[in-house]
C-alpha cells in the first residue's frame, strides 16, 4: 500500500505533521457550510500553512466541476491537495490533482479525508467522472492518483443522515464481494474482503438505526478502507459496471444503485437460475460460511445469502425494485439496452468472475421491474 493511514478520533490532529505549506482543499458545500471544513482549516493555521477551500464538488463529480476545480488551482499554486467528504469530493481530489500535475509538471501531496463510510476511495488509484450531457460516468485508474494520506476520523460521519449511511454501507458490501470472486483476487485482498464483510455484517444496520453509536461507526469507516484495499488490488465486477450505466441515466445514489443489483449479480455468478454451476458459486459459499449461513448444498447456500442480504436491505430500509426509486417503469425498459452496452464496455466488467454479453446484462436489469427472484 502506497497510502499511510491513520485511524480513530482525534487522528487528524496527525495532519500538522505533513510536508504541506499550501494545501488546496476541495469539499463540498455542506462540508463549508457546516463549519466542517474548520477542523482541517484550524490545524493548517496552527501548523502555518496557507490554504484555499474549493467547496462546489457535486453528487456525481462531472468533468465541468473537475476543470474548474483545475483553473482555481492553477491560480494559487498548492504544494497539496486535501479531499474531504465522501466519494464525491475524494473522486474530484484525485481527478483534479492528475490532471493539474500533468500540466503544470508538479508533484502534489494528496490527502484524503473521507465523512462517509462508502467509496474506500481513500486508498484506491480510481476516480470515477461524470459526463451529464452523454449520460456516461468514466472510471480513471493510474496509480498517481493513489492518496499518500488517509484520515479515518469517525467524528466526520456521524452526522450522515441513515438513508446515506444505508447506501454508502451496501457500497462497502458490494465493494467487498466483488473483490473476493473477481479473476484477480488474491489470498491478500481475500483477507481484506472478508474482515470488510464481517464488518459490515455485525455493524451496519447498528449504524443506520443509531448514527450517534461511535464505536459502529468507527468500524464501518473501517471497513470501507478495507474493502477499498480489496477491490484496488483484485478489481471490482459486473455490478458496479451495471451501477455506473443505471446512475448516470436516472442519477440514482451510487450506492443504491449497487445494493438494489447485488442479489441479481450473485444469482447470475452464481448460476444460481441454471442447471450448471459456476466457479463464484464457491467463493459465495465461502462467504455464506463465514456469515454462518451453510445450507444442504452450494446453491442452496448462496441462495441462503442473497436472501439475508435481501433481508438486510429490508431492514435498513433499502427498496428492491426500482420503481420503489421514483423510475418509470417504462422509461427504465426502453434505457435497458442502451445501459446494458455501457456496463458490457465499462473497465469493471473485465474481472467479473463470469464473462457476460449484452443480453445477460439486459436481463438483469429486467429484474429490477420484478422484485425478486
Amino acid at each position: 500500500m502506497n497510502t499511510k493511514v491513520y485511524m480513530g478520533s482525534s487522528c487528524l490532529d496527525r495532519i500538522k505533521e505533513l510536508p504541506i505549506n499550501k494545501a488546496y482543499i476541495i469539499c463540498d458545500p455542506f462540508m463549508a457550510q457546516s463549519g466542517k471544513v474548520s477542523m482541517i482549516t484550524d490545524l493548517l493555521t496552527e501548523k502555518g500553512s496557507s490554504f484555499e477551500v474549493f467547496s462546489e464538488v457535486v453528487p456525481d463529480p462531472t468533468i465541468e466541476v473537475v476543470s474548474k476545480a483545475i483553473g482555481n488551482m492553477q491560480s494559487f499554486g498548492p504544494d497539496a491537495i486535501i479531499a474531504l467528504g465522501g466519494g464525491s469530493a475524494i473522486d474530484t481530489a484525485k481527478a483534479a490533482s492528475h490532471i493539474y500535475t500533468q500540466m503544470c509538471n508538479a508533484k502534489l501531496y494528496l490527502v484524503a479525508v473521507p465523512t462517509t463510510s462508502g467509496t474506500g476511495s481513500e486508498v484506491t488509484n480510481f476516480s470515477v467522472i461524470s459526463d451529464p450531457q452523454a449520460q456516461a460516468k468514466y472510471p480513471l485508474r493510474s496509480d498517481s492518483m493513489m492518496p499518500d494520506v488517509a484520515f479515518l476520523d469517525p467524528r466526520f460521519t456521524v452526522s450522515v443522515p441513515p438513508h446515506i449511511t444505508a447506501d454508502t454501507g451496501m457500497d462497502v458490501l458490494t465493494h467487498a464481494l466483488e473483490a473476493y470472486v473477481s479473476t484477480s483476487a488474491g489470498d491478500f485482498t481475500d483477507a481484506f474482503a472478508e474482515k470488510a464483510v464481517k464488518l459490515v455484517w455485525n455493524y451496519l444496520a447498528t449504524t443506520v438505526e443509531n448514527g450517534n453509536d461511535i464505536e459502529a461507526r468507527t468500524h464501518m469507516h473501517n471497513a470501507s478502507c478495507l474493502a477499498g484495499v480489496a477491490f484496488n488490488g483484485a478489481g471490482l465486477g459486473l455490478c458496479h459496471s451495471m451501477a455506473h450505466a443505471l446512475g448516470a441515466k436516472f442519477h440514482i445514489p451510487h450506492g443504491r444503485s449497487n445494493a438494489i443489483l447485488l442479489p441479481h449479480i450473485i444469482s447470475y455468478n452464481a448460476g444460481l437460475e441454471e442447471a450448471g454451476e459456476y466457479d463464484a458459486c464457491n467463493r459465495y459459499m465461502a462467504i455464506a460460511n463465514m456469515l454462518g449461513f451453510a445450507a444442504g448444498t452450494d446453491k442452496a447456500t448462496v441462495h441462503g445469502l442473497v436472501r439475508h442480504i435481501k433481508n438486510l436491505m429490508t431492514k435498513i430500509k433499502i427498496p428492491q425494485q426500482i420503481t420503489d426509486l421514483n423510475v418509470d417503469r417504462d422509461e427504465f425498459l426502453q434505457a435497458v439496452e442502451e445501459m446494458a452496452e455501457k456496463a458490457l464496455h465499462d473497465n469493471c466488467t473485465l474481472t467479473n468472475p463470469r464473462v457476460p454479453t449484452a443480453e445477460d446484462i439486459a436481463n438483469i436489469y429486467r429484474k429490477l421491474c420484478k422484485g425478486g427472484f
